[in-house]
């Protein structure tokens, strides 16, 4: 959603739980959040997360309603911290795109060909997007065991996995028979989510395990 413009004495706004003085022509929320970036750049730190109202949003797909707002609150993150947000962030990701295509095992069966058509396409394009943010991390993010697969590998597997995945789906596609391809999103899609989901968070734990300073 876009946010309406207040008046800037009505708005909360917190930067890692600290209040933050916003300019006086910053009253938009792109205003603010262009702000809240330029502080932490500022401090060698990069915006990672942003709630309006309490309610989180996505940095990278600014909301497009119009709606009136008073708090905001945002965290930031070191240099260090990206490669845990990043598995984090497709963590939420895969969290997501599992739930839409659960809802989708259904929906496609109570909808017109061309609509359920459509949802898979849409979804179809979507099941790369944790793939995609974990391309940006660095291969030191990833140590791999002897005998494992290195980052890279890993990735060229997973597209080709994906590849796999929708290939198959749209040749259910093809047939009349909705069921057909209600049947390939829960066994084909989901279990391919279900997967991603549970070695990246593996993968996270890890690396927070990794990261704790040891007790003495």
């Amino acid at each position: 959603m876009t946010y309406k413009s207040v008046p800037r004495s009505d708005i909360e706004v917190k930067l890692d739980g600290l209040p933050v003085e916003i300019p006086a022509e910053r009253k938009s929320l792109g205003g603010i959040c262009s702000y809240l970036e330029s502080v932490a750049l500022h401090q060698q730190r990069i915006l990672c997360s942003l709630a309006v109202d309490g309610a989180p949003i996505n940095l990278t797909q600014p909301p497009d309603d119009a709606k009136p707002f008073a708090s905001i609150e945002a965290e930031t993150m070191g240099l260090g911290d990206v490669p845990s947000q990043l598995i984090k962030a497709a963590l939420q990701q895969a969290a997501s795109l599992r739930e839409r295509v659960q809802s989708a095992v259904g929906v496609v069966l109570i909808n017109e060909r061309k609509h359920a058509l459509e949802l898979w396409w849409g979804l179809s394009l979507a099941l790369k997007e944790p793939l995609l943010t974990l391309s940006l991390l660095p291969e030191a993010a990833y140590v791999a065991r002897e005998g494992q697969a290195s980052l890279s590998q890993m990735r060229k597997w997973q597209l080709e996995q994906l590849g796999t995945v929708i290939q198959d789906v749209n040749h259910a596609c093809e047939w009349d028979n909705l069921e057909i391809l209600s049947d390939a999103l829960e066994t084909r899609v989901l279990p391919w989510i279900e997967r991603l989901h549970g070695s990246l968070n593996l993968w996270h734990e890890t690396m927070l395990a990794n990261a704790r300073p040891a007790v003495i």
